[in-house]
């Protein structure tokens, strides 16, 4: 699945700030969270990175709630940036966007980093690359907030995504739709099960790996750069 592709689509960007509502259990605590973990080591003016985010989401609840912070959000879609200033409205102002991948951020050390909702579109490699290259860019013992899809293969997997989708009829979404779902994500989404995806924190260089969240087919992880 190209991410970029994926976002870049009209109908796709204008759904989004909807859809993970609908599909992510504790979606809006989920951010709130992230923040609280990030704040316990970023104090003040503290530069935090946010990966992956388009939509502006995360980066409005992060911009809200620490007036402090300094935001930097990194995003391969000019489409979904442009909804996440469009999401910011006049917080857009202590919010820096750039277009591309974890490359495009500036080697710069960070005193923390989130990634929401987005590794689970990389292959292995290139999630191993991405998650060594956001530790690049931390302060020693920064901490690094990351969630996304994580589950484990075959029937058991199964049946968590088939929990996903019924949990998505119940907060509105088409019963057909939601039908197609496990398949075309057991199909498409290069997901690692919960092991290989807290070893990989490990081998890109990350200590004190801890999950924070639970929720069906999603895992959420704090861990050190």
């Amino acid at each position: 699945m190209n991410l970029t592709q994926t976002f870049n689509d009209p109908a796709a960007v204008a759904n989004y700030a909807e859809r993970p509502k609908r599909q992510v259990p504790g979606f809006v605590d989920l951010q709130r969270m992230a923040m609280l973990l990030l704040a316990e080591h970023a104090h003040g003016a503290a530069d935090i990175l946010v990966l992956g985010a388009g939509g502006g989401l995360e980066l409005k609840v992060f911009a809200e709630t620490q007036r402090d912070w300094r935001l930097l959000g990194v995003d391969p879609s000019a489409e979904m940036l442009e909804l996440a200033r469009a999401t910011l409205g006049p917080l857009q102002s202590r919010v820096e966007l750039v277009e591309g991948t974890i490359d495009a951020a500036p080697l710069k050390p960070f005193d923390g980093a989130a990634c929401l909702l987005t590794l689970h579109f990389l292959p292995r490699d290139e999630r191993l690359r991405t998650l060594r290259e956001v530790r690049r860019r931390l302060k020693p013992g920064a901490p690094f907030v990351v969630a996304h899809h994580s589950y484990p293969a075959g029937e058991a997997g199964h049946r968590w995504l088939s929990r996903f989708a019924a949990f998505a009829v119940l907060n509105g979404v088409d019963p057909g739709q939601a039908k197609t779902m496990p398949a075309a994500l057991a199909g498409h989404l290069p997901a690692l099960s919960p092991d290989e995806d807290e070893a990989l924190l490990r081998e890109a260089g990350f200590s004190d790996v801890a999950l924070f969240y639970a929720a069906f087919t999603f895992r959420g992880w704090v861990a050190m750069g």
